[in-house]
């Protein structure tokens, strides 16, 4: 299975690098993640309990960071283990692009491969578990953002507005520039 995606962050780059290296980040944001622990530098024991059809199981595992690129990329490579449920591993190349000063684009590419009664299930399953799974933690990772370093400063535009033109009399082009003269205090 392979998985490509990409993800605005409210965040500059360099946040967005902290927060995907920060465990208790992580640990909140990943659908069902009951720990992430570091064992060693850029190596992690995880523990996540997954549901994937009528299969449902507390997988086991490893994570270890290799290819690293700070603050641009990096590549994760995962195995773990599900008891009689079944057994996944795979990689996910991650890259990060600053947009702008309180925006990264995260991008991913992620190969997987499961084998047991989670094999059985079908690909068409796994993939929507596997696209669901990934939204639910894109979600979270962005409210864990947002919660940590506050929401991206919004900038107030105002459209150009037309001056209304010479002998208009209370034309819907005159009550709007009175509306936004209002409304800007002016």
């Amino acid at each position: 299975m392979e998985m490509t995606s990409q993800q605005t962050l409210p965040v500059s780059q360099d946040k967005a690098w902290d927060a995907l290296n920060d465990t208790t980040m992580l640990q909140a944001a990943i659908p069902g993640c009951e720990s992430i622990t570091l064992t060693e530098p850029n190596h992690y024991d995880v523990v996540v309990m997954a549901a994937i059809g009528p299969v449902k199981a507390k997988f086991k595992g490893k994570l270890k960071l290799d290819e690293i690129d700070a603050p641009n990329a990096y590549t994760i490579y995962f195995e773990g283990q599900g008891g009689a449920a079944g057994h996944g591993k795979g990689s996910a190349r991650v890259s990060l692009q600053g947009v702008g000063p309180y925006e990264t684009l995260l991008s991913y590419t992620a190969n997987a491969s499961v084998g047991g009664k989670i094999a059985q299930i079908g690909s068409r399953l796994i993939d929507m578990a596997a696209q669901k799974m990934a939204g639910e933690f894109f979600g979270k990772f962005t409210e864990a953002l947002v919660e940590k370093y506050g929401p991206a400063p919004v900038e107030a535009t105002v459209p150009a507005v037309a001056e209304a033109p010479a002998g208009a009399s209370g034309g819907l082009i005159s009550r709007l520039v009175a509306w936004f003269k209002r409304l800007l205090g002016g």
